[in-house]
Protein backbone atom coordinates (compact mmCIF):
# COMPACT_ATOMS: atom_id res chain seq x y z
CA UNK A 1 0.00 0.00 0.00
CA UNK A 2 1.18 3.34 -0.98
CA UNK A 3 0.03 7.16 0.22
CA UNK A 4 -1.91 8.62 -2.00
CA UNK A 5 -3.76 11.79 -0.13
CA UNK A 6 -3.28 13.55 2.96
CA UNK A 7 -5.97 15.63 4.37
CA UNK A 8 -7.61 16.88 7.63
CA UNK A 9 -10.92 18.04 4.97
CA UNK A 10 -13.30 15.12 5.78
CA UNK A 11 -15.10 15.84 2.55
CA UNK A 12 -11.65 15.84 0.07
CA UNK A 13 -11.32 12.20 1.85
CA UNK A 14 -15.04 11.04 1.62
CA UNK A 15 -15.05 12.70 -2.22
CA UNK A 16 -11.89 11.20 -2.92
CA UNK A 17 -12.99 7.44 -1.38
CA UNK A 18 -15.87 7.62 -3.44
CA UNK A 19 -14.00 8.45 -6.95
CA UNK A 20 -11.87 5.72 -6.36
CA UNK A 21 -14.21 3.15 -5.56
CA UNK A 22 -16.29 4.42 -8.69
CA UNK A 23 -13.45 3.47 -11.04
CA UNK A 24 -13.11 0.24 -9.11
CA UNK A 25 -9.58 1.25 -7.01
CA UNK A 26 -9.99 -0.15 -3.75
CA UNK A 27 -8.80 2.42 -0.82
CA UNK A 28 -7.93 1.91 2.63
CA UNK A 29 -8.20 5.26 5.15
CA UNK A 30 -6.06 5.47 7.63
CA UNK A 31 -6.24 7.43 10.79
CA UNK A 32 -9.94 7.33 11.08
CA UNK A 33 -9.97 7.29 14.60
CA UNK A 34 -7.24 9.63 15.75
CA UNK A 35 -9.86 11.89 16.65
CA UNK A 36 -10.20 10.07 20.30
CA UNK A 37 -6.82 10.73 21.19
CA UNK A 38 -7.04 14.62 19.87
CA UNK A 39 -10.24 15.38 21.39
CA UNK A 40 -12.59 16.03 18.27
CA UNK A 41 -10.49 19.27 16.69
CA UNK A 42 -9.37 17.87 13.51
CA UNK A 43 -5.64 18.64 13.24
CA UNK A 44 -4.51 15.07 12.54
CA UNK A 45 -4.51 14.35 9.13
CA UNK A 46 -6.15 11.09 8.03
CA UNK A 47 -4.19 9.38 4.96
CA UNK A 48 -5.35 7.27 2.01
CA UNK A 49 -3.93 4.26 0.90
CA UNK A 50 -4.17 2.45 -2.43
CA UNK A 51 -2.11 -0.81 -3.94
CA UNK A 52 1.20 0.11 -5.34
CA UNK A 53 -0.09 -1.24 -8.91
CA UNK A 54 -3.44 1.13 -8.94
CA UNK A 55 -0.83 4.15 -7.91
CA UNK A 56 -1.00 5.67 -11.11
CA UNK A 57 -4.91 5.07 -12.08
CA UNK A 58 -5.70 6.59 -8.86
CA UNK A 59 -3.16 9.51 -9.29
CA UNK A 60 -4.80 10.35 -12.88
CA UNK A 61 -8.38 10.15 -11.24
CA UNK A 62 -7.35 12.37 -9.05
CA UNK A 63 -5.93 14.87 -11.49
CA UNK A 64 -8.61 14.76 -13.92
CA UNK A 65 -11.20 16.02 -11.15
CA UNK A 66 -9.30 18.54 -9.78
CA UNK A 67 -8.44 16.87 -5.90
CA UNK A 68 -4.78 17.94 -4.76
CA UNK A 69 -2.85 14.63 -3.75
CA UNK A 70 0.28 13.77 -1.89
CA UNK A 71 1.69 15.04 0.88
CA UNK A 72 1.52 18.58 2.17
Amino acid sequence: MKELLRSTDPTVIAFASALLSGEGIEVFELDVHMSVLEGSLGVLPRRLMVREGDMIAAERAMRDNGIPFGRP
